[in-house]
């Protein structure tokens, strides 16, 4: 059975009130806003899980336009995508033209200006289409969910001391956006039967079977890593916060489309909780923002912040089902220096071994998880730049000799 983590919501709110200057507060005010602060600590430390929600932001209800463009996008004709991208300040960081992706990712990077305000380029809209809206949605949102994630930074840099997260933030001065679609079974069908129609007669039709691969194995019992059952693989962020959405999900019948719940209830994505060794499924509000640590704020933070490994599960037996989601990345500056002096140094995430048939399949499944993943250990010396710390990370996932196939 699923075990669900029911995500500590701060209030939008709450947030700003943590970082307001307005006084005088009633003591019984100031008590619940140092509680929120500690709860969002404990949630973000080396006890909670590494991730929390906000809700109530103001541009929330922007992912209502945004998201519903990112399976549209991804199933266009590669002529069109890639105009309508370039027309919207758009690329990508996935390759598209490979029929057999089972996921589509679409990128934009998103600067501060001079007075650490979030500055717009282009036109807002563009054409009088179904994406006349999507470079304008993509920076609107995105630069909400870049204030978050420095509103956050400041909250806890008042816990920890100092301003380390927040000015890590803005001496980057840049954030990176994807809209990202998790491509169905069907989804690629559509693909290969679109590749094919293109090709006509010249004899080189792609075999729609092999889409089959992406299907769930049935006999998968969970004492493999799981990686039929996901959308993306096993991993920890390395830059300062994740800002995500909370996901929609599309069925799909032909050209038909329509949005549906979750079929479990959850946002399909899993956090490993080294306190338990456990794999939990993370449950947030409709329209809030689910916030990760990356393993730049863990090293930063001199370990009072713990770095989430993740990945996103895939519903069993709906070859119909997509998820669509929209992510920020929040990193230091490339020229930024980490410091591992102050940083504790722990054993790596081990199982124990017990009695029980349901402890051995879960240690199964750990054991799988990290040998997957490179610890940090591995990837990080120090007096390392955040550039040479993202290379030697890229390189031992999915590098020549990596851990993880680059797909």
């Amino acid at each position: 059975m699923e075990e669900i983590l029911e995500l500590y919501e701060i209030q939008f709110a709450d947030l700003m009130a943590l970082l307001s200057d307005q006084n005088p507060l009633s003591n019984e005010e100031i008590q619940r806003l140092e509680l929120i602060s500690r709860s969002i600590m404990q949630n973000l430390g080396r006890s909670g899980p590494g991730l929390l929600s906000i809700s109530g932001a103001p541009e929330a209800r922007t992912s209502q336009t945004l998201l519903p463009l990112a399976r549209k996008l991804a199933l266009l004709k590669n002529d069109d995508r890639k105009r309508i991208l370039k027309d919207h300040n758009l690329g990508s960081d996935v390759p598209l033209k490979n029929l057999d992706r089972i996921v589509s990712s679409f990128a934009m990077q998103m600067k501060y200006d001079d007075e650490f305000g979030f500055k717009f380029e282009g036109s807002e809209m563009v054409g009088d289409g179904e994406f006349k809206d999507l470079g304008f949605a993509f920076r609107e949102l995105g630069f909400c969910m870049m204030e978050l994630g420095l509103c956050l930074a400041r909250v806890c840099d008042k816990q920890i001391g100092g301003c380390e997260l927040e000015q890590s933030l803005l001496q980057c001065g840049t954030a990176k956006g994807r809209l990202i679609h998790y491509h169905s079974v069907a989804d690629n069908v559509a693909i290969k039967e679109a590749a094919n129609q293109k090709r006509g007669s010249r004899g080189s039709n792609v075999n729609l079977r092999e889409n089959r691969r992406f299907d769930v194995d049935d006999n998968d019992d969970g004492g493999g890593d799981g990686s039929s059952k996901l959308w993306q693989q096993w991993h920890y962020d390395y830059g300062v916060f994740t800002v995500l959405t909370t996901p929609i999900f599309m069925l799909s019948n032909g050209s038909d489309e329509q949005e549906c719940g979750s079929p479990s209830g959850h946002t399909y994505l899993q956090v490993f909780h080294p306190e338990t060794n456990s794999v939990v499924m993370v449950r947030a509000s409709r329209g809030s923002f689910i916030v990760q640590v990356g393993e730049s704020a863990d090293v930063l933070s001199r370990g009072r912040l713990r770095a989430t490994l993740h990945s996103v599960g895939r519903p069993a037996k709906m070859e119909n089902l997509s998820r669509e989601t929209f992510v920020v990345f929040l990193q230091p500056a490339w020229s930024r220096t980490f410091s591992l002096a102050d940083y504790p140094v722990e054993v790596e995430p081990s199982c124990n071994e017990e009695t029980g048939g349901a402890r051995r399949e879960l240690n199964g499944l750990t054991r799988k998880i990290l040998e997957i993943v490179p610890p940090l250990s591995s990837r990080l010396r120090d007096g390392m730049t955040f550039a040479e710390f993202s290379k030697e990370t890229t390189k031992q996932y999915y590098g020549g000799r990596g851990l993880q196939p680059n797909r």
